[in-house]
């Protein structure tokens, strides 16, 4: 009885961490990075071209890498709007999680650049499982210097670390 116990236990436990756990083909809403600028320069000067081109860039690097690595990146276009009011979706009470559920998505995947000053920045990305809206993959790394080649090798460090273990 205690062998059974002990294996239904272990099944169940197994059943859990394999629906959390993303493979090829799984369906990832993407619904972006969020740029907060909290540094007194931005106070003052407002938005840069330039870090606006960086986030894009490495909103492209996100996208081109979950592809390579046979993810299914959902369309957002039925989410738009509420995504469009939405101010930053990795800080929103869960609304993430509810705008992935109306996809059909396995996955959501959200993340924030924060530029504390034009020296120090930190970057995060988080990954939760629809269904049990539980983190399943997530990492924070700060970066020094504004320049492309920063903000990229700071989030290729993320996904190498954290998401696609090489």
């Amino acid at each position: 009885m205690r062998l059974f116990l002990a294996f239904a236990v272990l099944l169940v436990l197994t059943v859990f961490a394999a629906a959390d756990e993303f493979v090829p083909g799984s369906k990832i809403a993407f619904l972006g990075l969020t740029f907060l600028d909290t540094s007194t320069e931005g106070a003052y000067n407002g938005v840069r071209a330039d870090e606006s081109e960086r986030l894009a860039l490495l909103d492209k690097l996100l996208e081109d890498r979950f592809r390579k690595e046979g993810m299914v990146l959902m369309d957002l276009a039925p989410i738009s709007e509420t995504l469009k009011n939405t101010v930053n979706p990795a800080n929103c009470y869960g609304c993430e999680v509810r705008m992935a559920k109306q996809l059909g998505a396995d996955f959501v995947l959200v993340g924030v650049v924060q530029k504390v000053s034009n020296l120090i920045l930190s970057m995060n990305l988080v990954m939760r499982a629809v269904e049990t809206g539980k983190v399943v993959r997530a990492r924070v790394v700060d970066i020094r210097s504004n320049t492309d080649r920063s903000w990229t090798r700071g989030m290729n460090y993320i996904l190498k670390t954290a998401f696609f273990k090489e």
